[in-house]
């Protein structure tokens, strides 16, 4: 398990394909590999790694299996590139950010991002099969960092997280352009929520589902805001 608290940026150094498997050499930051061994848990930009061989105090190989290729950023790095990292969290440990698990469920493209005096803020596109669990005011982990969503727009397909100042020192948030993409890691109790009340809605309504969509589409309001008394946010559209 990960906080989504992100401790250090480490760099890319080698990158080796071999029957399905990238192999990944890491460095990173003096003193972040203490104690470190192999088949611990490494979050890299919000992907749950397992080291594999330790090179050095400071420099790590991680393998990747096809699949989370597939679903992950970590198929884009080319050699050099710089990644967020953390830790897995010890027993008793403090939750400054959310429980994560680092098992990314998709990545998703910067669509837009503005920078007024210290507030960045980051617009990011979803698809609409994911925006269902996306709410205002909900958490959600951007390559490994958990970060509080500031709005959510279902017509355009988007939310928005703004950064302060401290997460753009310790983060590659800043490095990015519109079009980069990013792991996205949906809040658990969140999708367990959704899921929970379509499931019911479709058990009881069956085909006339379909039905009450439309109708509170025309209203605003997408089927998983039923969620929201529950998880005590609010998923109007814009």
């Amino acid at each position: 398990m990960f906080t989504g608290i992100i401790q250090a940026v480490a760099n890319i150094k080698s990158i080796v394909d071999k029957n399905g498997i990238r192999t990944f050499e890491i460095e990173f930051p003096f003193g972040f590999c203490d104690r470190l061994e192999i088949g611990a848990s490494v979050s890299v930009d919000g992907v749950c790694l397992t080291v594999t061989e330790l090179l050095s105090s400071t420099r790590v190989k991680f393998d990747v299996m096809l699949q989370s290729l597939n679903i992950t950023t970590l198929s884009q790095y080319s050699e050099n590139a710089q990644v967020n990292v953390e830790r897995a969290a010890k027993d008793g440990a403090e939750i400054g950010g959310h429980p994560l698990s680092g098992h990314v469920d998709f990545f998703a493209n910067v669509m837009d991002i503005s920078h007024i005096e210290d507030n960045y803020r980051i617009r990011i596109s979803v698809s609409k099969k994911w925006l269902r669990y996306i709410f205002p005011k909900g958490y959600i982990a951007v390559n490994g960092a958990s970060l509080t969503i500031s709005d959510v727009d279902k017509k355009e397909g988007c939310f928005d997280v703004w950064l302060i100042p401290e997460t753009r020192r310790m983060t590659v948030f800043e490095s990015k352009v519109v079009g980069d993409a990013l792991n996205i890691e949906i809040e658990r109790g969140t999708q367990v929520v959704v899921d929970t009340v379509r499931a019911t809605l479709e058990e009881n309504l069956g085909e006339l589902l379909p039905m009450l969509e439309a109708l509170l589409e025309k209203q605003g309001v997408d089927v998983s805001a039923l969620a929201s008394t529950k998880l005590g946010i609010d998923n109007k559209r814009k």
